[in-house]
């Protein structure tokens, strides 16, 4: 069954996030996974933490493959830059 990773985040550093988007966007397809959804958020529907501006969500084949995925030495060296370039909150959601 499928496994959908969520982020919710800002961007803190335009161009380093715009360097870092194609060598996530192929990282991701080579390790089986797809983008869904990229965007802004439209709004909240409950909950009082207000949502960061952008959500996306990132399909993998397996919940193994998203955990693979993630602790990947391919995502490794982008995930190091992310941290530099936007503030996250990240889960990953097993749709088996």
């Amino acid at each position: 069954m499928t496994a959908n990773v969520h982020v919710n985040l800002r961007i803190t550093d335009a161009a380093r996030q715009a360097a870092l988007a194609p060598r996530f966007q192929a990282a991701l397809a080579a390790a089986g996974g797809r983008i869904l959804h990229f965007g802004p958020v439209a709004g909240t529907l409950e909950g009082d933490v207000a949502p960061l501006p952008l959500a996306g969500i990132f399909e993998f084949p397996t919940l193994a493959a998203a955990l693979a995925f993630y602790d990947s030495a391919d995502y490794a060296p982008i995930k190091a830059e992310r941290a530099l370039a936007q503030e996250a909150r990240m889960f990953v959601v097993d749709a088996g």
